[in-house]
């Protein structure tokens, strides 16, 4: 797997983690969301410069010029519901691309520390051949990830695949490195070193989800 971790250069994506993180700001729902969508804004464009492209005539007044232009078949596929504002970020960048939705979430049993991930909705086109791009901001422990990734099995085997996160933990990415093939690429804005017990990214920024849309019951 290729990991780009983009903090490790300095750039305006430190400043929206940065506000994300904060007990203060985060409060702000609104802010919340939309930062997460400047974030999957910044990842987009980063994932871009490793697709396919190829010269392209485009008629002006006054002549032709030749552009490069990305040629892969997007499908962007997020993981409700804390998924829908990093879409929407890919989404502002790659605004021709096909979409899929799956609704995952977290089992607990009496023991909280045991989880399943649970799939109850999936809404997905073909991906046959194309370049399958799997958001989810939070990569704790991976297995909503593998999870869903295995559901999309259903509707064909992509070409190329990108994961593109916000915040991941180690443990999380030892754990994807296995269940994705080789040549998969995961984006991501920051790493930290450790789960919880409950399986929660720390020092994180607590659950994405309920910050972008308001508690759960």
């Amino acid at each position: 797997m290729y990991i780009h971790n983009i903090s490790r250069k300095n750039s305006i994506l430190n400043t929206f983690i940065s506000e994300i993180r904060s007990t203060t700001i985060q409060s702000d729902r609104m802010r919340f969301r939309k930062n997460i969508e400047r974030i999957g804004e910044v990842l987009a464009y980063e994932m871009s410069k490793y697709l396919d492209y190829k010269a392209t005539p485009i008629k002006t007044p006054l002549g032709i010029s030749h552009v490069n232009l990305p040629q892969n078949n997007l499908v962007l596929c997020s993981i409700l519901r804390a998924g829908v504002p990093l879409h929407n970020g890919l989404l502002n960048y790659f605004d021709t691309a096909d979409n899929a939705f799956i609704s995952a979430y977290r089992r607990h049993h009496h023991n909280p520390e045991t989880i399943d991930i649970v799939i109850e909705y999936m809404a997905s086109p073909s991906i046959e051949g194309k370049t399958l791009v799997l958001v989810d901001p939070m990569l704790a422990t991976g297995q909503s990830l593998r999870t869903a990734f295995e559901a999309l099995k259903a509707f064909g085997t992509p070409d190329n695949i990108h994961l593109v996160c916000v915040i991941g933990s180690e443990d999380g990415i030892n754990f994807i490195r296995k269940a994705f093939p080789k040549n998969t690429h995961l984006w991501i804005a920051a790493v930290d070193p450790t789960l919880n017990d409950h399986g929660y990214i720390v020092p994180g920024l607590g659950d994405a989800g309920d910050l972008a849309f308001g508690e759960k019951l």
